[in-house]
């Protein structure tokens, strides 16, 4: 089974993706920010990472650079999943090492779209 680590600060936002993702048989763990995300990184690579942009503590971005710089960061396929839709925003995320983006809200057609595109749907 593949995992997926919901990285969101809304506790809405990690239900319905939860939801969607073990629909389409993912095992799903959960993370509030970026911190919290790195921590689980560290005791398992997930197989793809749904990440928030603004978050507390530290921010999706910020995340992502860490996670890339560590130890089998470039492992887990990391899709952005956010309100900021600017083209500065997703070319930002995909230098930083984003594989995929999708805009909130989702739905289920478009969040198995972006993990099929990244290879793990």
């Amino acid at each position: 089974m593949k995992t997926c680590l919901v990285v969101d600060d809304s506790k809405v936002i990690r239900k319905v993706a939860r939801h969607i993702l073990e629909a389409l048989n993912f095992s799903v763990s959960e993370a509030g920010d970026g911190r919290e995300a790195l921590e689980r990184c560290r005791e398992a690579q997930p197989d793809v990472i749904l990440l928030d942009w603004n978050m507390p503590v530290m921010s999706g971005m910020d995340f992502l650079r860490a996670l890339r710089a560590s130890e089998g960061g470039w492992k887990p396929k990391v899709v952005f999943c956010t309100t900021e839709n600017g083209m500065a925003y997703i070319r930002a995320a995909i230098e930083a090492g984003a594989d995929e983006y999708v805009m909130k809200p989702f739905d289920r057609d478009t969040l198995e779209s972006k993990l099929q595109i990244v290879g793990v749907a």
